[in-house]
């Protein structure tokens, strides 16, 4: 089950609801925070929950507008959706991340390249860190949202956050003590010579001489006039 799926089903099964009423709630709870659900796939995922029989629908008059679908959990519904939380709440998370994969390939770097890494790591760290603390202060004093279960997201999110940055630290001490001596950095490659003054391309071609295409000369006719400048002798010859 997707991501998408679930938060889906999670929200059905507090109440039916149509199709706007649960973009509404992602909004307000700040579910696309840490979910990847879009704003355009909510109907596709509502339509293919409902296709595997997890929801049922019904159409439903409202106080503006045309008639809107309403969608409903169903038993199975309810069952996918309790085994998926319960899967999720049981399963730690793994060590397939693209962050240990960079862990086990890092010697192919100079130090100076890890030392930029983990900065940038570092750096990316702590503006998350700040990020949570923003949204957990919005979302817990949204009246709408059950208020223990948005802190302890957020407060989780934060503990590991704030953990990743102790372990950090101590990785960065203990790597700066075995790290191999600076190697002198790559001549970097030569900037491209700009010259002032250079025409751009298209005034280059315009200043490019047309090729001259030479035509057949077209046969005179016979009663063509005489050319210009031809003497008095010749014309009487002619005659």
């Amino acid at each position: 089950m997707t991501d998408a799926e679930l938060v889906l089903l999670s929200l059905v099964a507090e109440g039916p609801q149509h199709g706007y009423q649960i973009q509404q709630a992602i909004d307000e709870r700040g579910l696309r925070e840490w979910t990847a659900i879009g704003f355009s796939s909510v109907y596709y995922v509502l339509n293919k929950l409902e296709h595997d029989g997890l929801l049922s629908s019904k159409l439903a008059p409202s106080e503006r507008g045309p008639t809107r679908k309403v969608y409903q959990l169903t038993d199975a519904g309810r069952r996918i959706l309790q085994t998926a939380i319960a899967d999720l709440l049981s399963t730690p998370h793994d060590l397939g991340s693209d962050f240990v994969l960079g862990l086990a390939n890092m010697h192919h770097l100079r130090p100076d390249q890890v030392r930029h890494a983990l900065d940038a790591y570092e750096s990316r760290l702590r503006s998350h860190v700040a990020e949570l603390n923003r949204a957990r202060s919005k979302r817990t004093h949204n009246p709408k949202i059950q208020p223990l279960a948005i802190r302890a997201i957020y407060d989780y999110s934060l503990r590991l956050a704030l953990t990743e940055l102790e372990w950090l630290a101590e990785f960065r001490q203990a790597w700066e003590a075995e790290a191999p001596p600076a190697a002198p950095s790559p001549r970097p490659f030569p900037a491209p010579v700009i010259r002032r003054g250079t025409p751009s391309p298209a005034h280059r071609l315009q200043r490019i001489p047309k090729p001259v295409v030479n035509r057949p000369a077209e046969p005179e006719a016979d009663n063509a006039p005489p050319p210009e400048g031809a003497s008095a002798e010749s014309k009487a010859d002619d005659a």
